[in-house]
């Protein structure tokens, strides 16, 4: 038996049809629609449905409001009446003509039940209208039912309007709240309602019609579908701050970790029964990290200050041990100490658009007497969180290298080298001629803040080799993490 394909059925349809995809671009016109707009598919594809047929006037808002409800909301959508006007043929003078429309916007879905393209129906119903604009005649006429439907319709079509805007600005309200918001109905907690804040917290996916545990199924192991089911069973609220979530992204499959104050509250019908959860949280993700990286700033400030007291002591017994002239020796040890107080002041100072990465390694190695310290790598850019991050970590090794490595004796040299090795950059920390050999690494809060810097904030590679009387550090940081991107593009 002969069967009859899609494209067949469609270009047969007698009423006017037309499909727009998710930016209201046109994929599909059948020959009806064509002929009642007077315009070639090709005038068509792939072109946005407001510059095919532009109107500012109340057409436009009552077309884009339907739309745009469809695609929110994935239901279908009437409207009965709605004056548009459409561009008349040249053999008629040209120009636009006002026309009169009924149209029924209806999605189509796709495997996972996302909308993807919206279907229009439309009717024309201008001759209805003015035969309407006539109903005057005192004799009657044929088309007076006709008439009169056309009244009705444009009756209906106005109530629905006044009933419907006052749900519309609540809706908006909440759409656009700053603050994540979800309505969840029934036992298994489908999503029914989530405004923008939500949405991008989730990444963008469908959401309206499925359950939490299919829409989220990231979130099922971390416990909060539980909760979910406990509030729905009990009616009692649940509350969490600065809440740990891990959340998906469906775009790139990575893991983002997300930091969330939220509560779920029962929502009651009249009779008292819970019919659903109202879900409302606050992205606390900057806050919660800054308050972590304030901790790591307390502890690294606490070891600061006794590397501090200890490197003074060592610049000190440097400085005036084997100078003859107390004058010059004073002179040298003031230079240090400026040197080494500059350094602070660097990393006291929080509004920085960037620095150089070779003009912070200057800053940390001076006051320890840079003649003995050689520094090569082409100019690298640092973000403001990289600078903080590398001038602790070169004062580290810095003061490392004063008190045990290649700066505790007369002999021994460093080499700080670094260069960009595709997406990442590496950093290599060199000390040769070192009074004694070292053979290990003796585990204390610096190394443990060299691993969490590096490892940790800087997403980066850390590993220590112990080469005859010497040692080196190398580090591999991804060049997002490190680089600040916003004056690269600037300087192109």
């Amino acid at each position: 038996m002969e069967r009859i394909g899609f494209e067949q059925l469609f270009s047969a349809l007698p009423s006017p049809h037309m499909v727009l995809d998710r930016n209201l671009c046109f994929t599909a016109a059948n020959p009806a629609y064509l002929k009642s707009t007077n315009r070639r598919f090709e005038e068509l594809d792939g072109r946005y449905v407001f510059d095919v047929f532009p109107n500012e006037g109340e057409g436009r808002d009552v077309l884009l409001r339907s739309l745009s409800h469809v695609l929110e909301t994935g239901d279908a959508d009437t409207i009965a009446y709605i004056p548009y006007d459409i561009p008349r043929p040249e053999h008629l003078g040209g120009g636009m003509e006002r026309r009169y429309w009924t149209a029924v916007h209806t999605p189509l879905r796709d495997a996972q039940g996302d909308v993807r393209f919206i279907l229009q129906n439309t009717v024309d119903i201008t001759e209805l209208v003015r035969l309407r604009a006539a109903a005057s005649d005192p004799f009657g006429n044929s088309f007076g039912a006709a008439v009169e439907l056309v009244q009705r319709a444009r009756e209906a079509e106005e109530e629905i309007r006044s009933r419907r805007d006052p749900l519309d600005t609540f809706r908006r309200l909440f759409d656009e709240a700053p603050g994540i918001i979800a309505l969840l109905q029934g036992p298994d907690h489908t999503f029914t309602f989530a405004n923008q804040a939500y949405r991008r917290f989730v990444g963008d996916r469908h959401l309206v019609g499925r359950p939490v545990r299919d829409a989220l199924p990231e979130v099922v192991d971390q416990g909060f579908a539980d909760l979910l089911d406990h509030v729905f069973a009990t009616g009692e609220p649940m509350l969490g701050f600065g809440a740990r979530v891990l959340i998906a992204d469906p775009a790139s499959g990575a893991t983002n970790e997300t930091y969330l104050d939220f509560s779920y509250t029962a929502v009651r019908d009249p009779a008292g029964e819970i019919t659903g959860i109202l879900v409302q949280g606050y992205d606390r993700s900057d806050s919660v990290r800054a308050n972590q990286r304030q901790r790591l700033l307390l502890d690294e400030l606490n070891h600061r200050v006794k590397n501090t007291l200890s490197t003074v002591q060592s610049l000190a017994r440097r400085s005036f041990s084997t100078a003859g002239d107390p004058q010059a020796a004073r002179r040298v040890f003031e230079a240090r100490i400026l040197a080494l107080s500059n350094a602070h002041n660097l990393l006291s100072e929080h509004h920085w658009e960037s620095a150089d990465l070779s003009t912070i390694l200057q800053l940390e190695i001076e006051a320890f007497g840079s003649e003995r310290v050689r520094a090569d790598g082409e100019a690298v850019r640092l973000n403001p969180k990289a600078t903080i991050a590398l001038a602790m970590v070169f004062h580290e090794l810095a003061s490392n290298a004063l008190k045990y490595g290649a700066l505790a004796g007369q002999d021994g040299r460093v080499a700080v080298s670094w260069r960009r090795e595709g997406d990442a950059v590496r950093l290599e920390w060199r000390e040769d001629d070192l009074s004694s050999p070292i053979g290990s690494i003796v585990p204390g809060f610096g190394t443990r803040m060299l691993e969490r810097i590096v490892t940790g904030e800087l997403e980066g590679r850390l590993s220590v080799d112990f080469p005859p009387r010497g040692l080196a550090w190398t580090m591999v940081v991804p060049r997002h993490e490190i680089e600040d991107l916003g004056t690269q593009l600037r300087q192109h």
